[in-house]
């Protein structure tokens, strides 16, 4: 006959047994609390869906047409398998990185963004200063609505990129590379993708203008997301820091802002006048990588502006090996799109990026909680990139190489 264990006897639970079950933490509703509560930018984005207009919530979430490119960039990184290496010592993680001369604390920045004082009013301000105190760099768009010198003021010790859209307008360009140059921007990133606009339906759907309207559906929207709307309503008037005042759709004016005529002499002419480093953002061939490169450029942006302009375009995580077996170390290779978590970045160092930036993953953080919101996007992204690197073995960003990932 067989023996029951102690351990298995049923008995009426004894009250000093149940005691330290018996935890219950007050509820916590503040904003601090809830982000805690996140622990990935999916969780972020939850967030920021359940605080934001679904206009500005949808410019930053949508992409062009039927969203397919933006789909493929994300299952790209999906469709990968990490190949960890074991024993190794691990205790301590060096996660940073040079990137155009200069060190930056993790291997990503934040990368530029319109119109983000429409996601949540704090903006560049909170984009910049969580970046200037992460120790990564910021890059400001020509789109944003904080001027050039408001962001150096705001994160004076931080390192500040620029973003230039060339226009057909020489002069007004120029006085844009040169404000930024003045401001203490190292770095120019030319964005060389938006011929014209895309077609992102969401914004078409929702009637989307700058600055957002006052209609019907706007007001019954906001009405169960007041907090969004007071703020919105109690800061300084949406406006273009670096252009002048518009109102419109963003389709329309980015028709009537970028030159359709560019080519390769616009580079040169850019490579002439901005004497400090040149980043070339939306090449999306490895013959176009190769020609910026050619005509100048000291780094270059795999990117399809995050899905956003042409539907099915190439995938920047699958052009990434092709490019850097032909120009890993001739330039500073930079990726963006699709990226979501730590897990994407070390993946995209392991197949040869020298760098990584984030656009939709802080404007989740972003519109969760403003700064505090931005710096817990940063810092769930750090943590992820931490854990992954000492999971795969791995002490130094540059430690990673080609071995520790495969597509399925």
């Amino acid at each position: 006959m067989s023996h029951t264990p102690e351990a298995l006897k049923r008995r009426i639970p004894k009250v000093a047994d149940l005691a330290p079950l018996m935890q219950f933490k007050k509820p916590e509703f503040s904003q601090s609390a809830r982000l805690r509560r996140a622990n990935t930018i999916g969780d972020l984005r939850a967030i920021a869906k359940r605080r934001t207009p679904t206009a500005p919530f949808d410019y930053t979430d949508g992409a062009a047409e039927a969203e397919i490119t933006l789909r493929r960039a994300r299952e790209a990184f999906l469709d990968l398998e990490f190949r960890p290496g074991i024993l190794r010592n691990v205790e301590k993680v060096d996660t940073s990185v040079t990137v155009l001369g200069k060190e930056s604390a993790l291997p990503f920045g934040i990368a530029p963004t319109g119109f983000t004082r429409m996601m949540q009013s704090e903006g560049e301000y909170a984009g910049s200063q969580a970046a200037d105190a992460a120790g990564i760099p910021y890059t400001l768009s020509t789109m944003g609505t904080a001027s050039i010198e408001d962001v150096a003021r705001a994160a004076p010790s931080g390192r500040n990129w620029f973003q230039l859209y060339l226009w057909t307008d020489r002069e007004r360009s120029m006085e844009l590379i040169e404000r930024a140059a003045a401001a203490g921007n190292d770095t120019l990133m030319v964005t060389v993708d938006t011929a014209v606009a895309g077609a992102r339906l969401r914004d078409v759907r929702n009637g989307m203008t700058i600055p957002p309207a006052l209609t019907v559906k706007t007001v019954i929207d906001a009405s169960y997301r007041p907090a969004w709307w007071f703020n919105f309503l109690t800061h300084e008037p949406l406006a273009f820091a670096s252009l002048n005042r518009y109102s419109g759709t963003v389709a329309d004016l980015i028709n009537s802002m970028f030159d359709p005529t560019l080519t390769f002499d616009d580079l040169d002419w850019l490579r002439e006048v901005w004497k400090g480093n040149l980043v070339v953002k939306g090449i999306q061939t490895l013959d176009d990588a190769k020609k910026v490169v050619d005509h100048g450029a000291d780094g270059i942006v795999l990117s399809n502006h995050g899905g956003r302009q042409l539907d099915r375009a190439p995938i920047p995580l699958r052009l990434l090996p092709d490019v850097a077996a032909e120009l890993k170390g001739k330039t500073s290779i930079m990726l963006d799109t699709g990226i979501m978590s730590g897990g994407d970045i070390v993946a995209a160092l392991a197949l040869g990026a020298d760098f990584t930036l984030i656009g939709r993953a802080y404007l989740y953080g972003l519109m969760a909680g403003g700064r505090a919101g931005v710096d817990r996007a940063i810092a769930i992204l750090d943590k992820e990139i931490t854990r992954t690197m000492q999971l795969l073995g791995v002490t130094r960003v540059e430690d990673l190489t080609p071995d520790h990932v495969r597509f399925l």
